[in-house]
């Protein structure tokens, strides 16, 4: 897969040389013919040379432009025309000028690179970082009562009369069902995370999806209902379908969790000429302000969350992040008036070529 990749760079980076190189040596012709000037032909290479060492990989394609583009001056635009003369002062100092310019330009471009493949890894490290402090976080108090359970279970057999031993069971299924969906979450996260993984878009029909989604919520969240309003209209969209009920689904659960006072649970989508819209809002206390800037990173202070017991809203957020931005979508939050939050992310309703 890196060599493909290397092959394609080295195959873009090949082409944008060759244009510019055109592109510069056709402008001088024709300023040279319309303007009968030659002041600006070394001034208009030297451009084209920088350009290129700017825009293309390491030091290479730099350096053999500017050769290029000594040779191109002293062939067609130096006297005498259509003939080779390297040992006119002109060529010397147009050679060390460009190839001052490319490897200048050369070494800025690799050292920018370098710093922000630098500063990338150091934000996908704080990333898993935060990621890993909220599991833990997260992790503690489910498995926790799990553990209590199965040991007043053990210790107080005969003296735990049956209801008592059903609803310790029952609560002891809930954790592990939620702790098997946060796996799910972490396991979405770390497969997009990786270089190597593509989505695989498939038009999905909208109504479908929906139906799926209400499905799953109703085996969860039995005593919520949710509003619905999509087009009447045969709409299909390209996407992940399991990867986008996971984005609703959390959504919904983390209103269903963090959105006390809830009375309205809403779930709209709207299109446009390129794009399907979600939203999702409820009319719950709304989001704190002091966290909703960091909402979909992956961590933030579970102190001030609505709900502590089972604080998997920065994990399931994180992840619906990931997956729209796989999908090359958007995903935005906002508190709404009077009260309540509102969670919007948005689908291409065209498969891209590359994808």
């Amino acid at each position: 897969m890196k060599k493909i990749k290397f092959k394609k760079y080295i195959f873009r980076d090949l082409c944008l040389t060759l244009f510019i190189l055109a592109f510069a040596f056709l402008l001088n012709l024709l300023m040279q013919t319309i303007f009968d000037t030659r002041s600006l032909i070394p001034m208009i290479f030297v451009l084209g040379v920088f350009l290129i060492s700017l825009k293309t990989q390491g030091y290479f394609f730099g350096i053999s432009a500017s050769i290029i583009s000594v040779l191109l001056v002293n062939y067609a635009f130096t006297y005498p025309y259509f003939a080779i003369d390297l040992i006119s002062p002109e060529c010397v100092m147009s050679a060390i000028v460009m190839l001052v310019v490319a490897i200048m330009t050369g070494a800025l471009t690799t050292k920018i690179k370098e710093q922000e493949k630098i500063k990338a890894e150091t934000e996908k490290e704080r990333m898993r970082a935060n990621l890993l402090r909220a599991v833990s976080h997260d992790l503690r108090t489910p498995l926790t009562s799990v553990y209590g359970s199965c040991s007043a279970i053990i210790e107080n057999y005969e003296e735990i009369d049956k209801n008592k031993k059903i609803k310790l069971l029952n609560e002891m299924r809930e954790d592990s069902e939620w702790l098997i969906r946060m796996v799910e979450n972490l396991l979405s996260v770390t497969r997009l995370d990786s270089e190597n993984v593509k989505i695989k878009k498939t038009p999905t029909v909208l109504e479908e999806l929906i139906d799926s989604v209400l499905v799953k919520f109703k085996k969860r969240c039995p005593e919520f209902e949710i509003e619905v309003n999509i087009p009447e209209d045969f709409l299909s969209i390209p996407m992940d379908p399991m990867l986008i009920e996971q984005v609703i689904i959390n959504i919904l659960e983390n209103s269903v969790h963090h959105a006390k006072g809830m009375t309205t649970l809403s779930l709209t989508v709207t299109t446009d000429s390129a794009n399907a819209y979600f939203t999702i809002s409820d009319d719950g206390c709304g989001i704190d302000p002091a966290i909703i800037d960091s909402l979909f990173s992956g961590y933030f202070n579970s102190d001030t969350s609505a709900d502590s017991s089972r604080n998997n809203m920065g994990i399931g957020l994180s992840v619906c992040a990931a997956i729209i931005k796989a999908h090359d979508g958007e995903i935005s939050v906002k508190n709404i008036k009077p009260h309540g939050a509102e969670f919007s992310f948005s689908l291409k309703l065209e498969v891209q070529h590359e994808q």
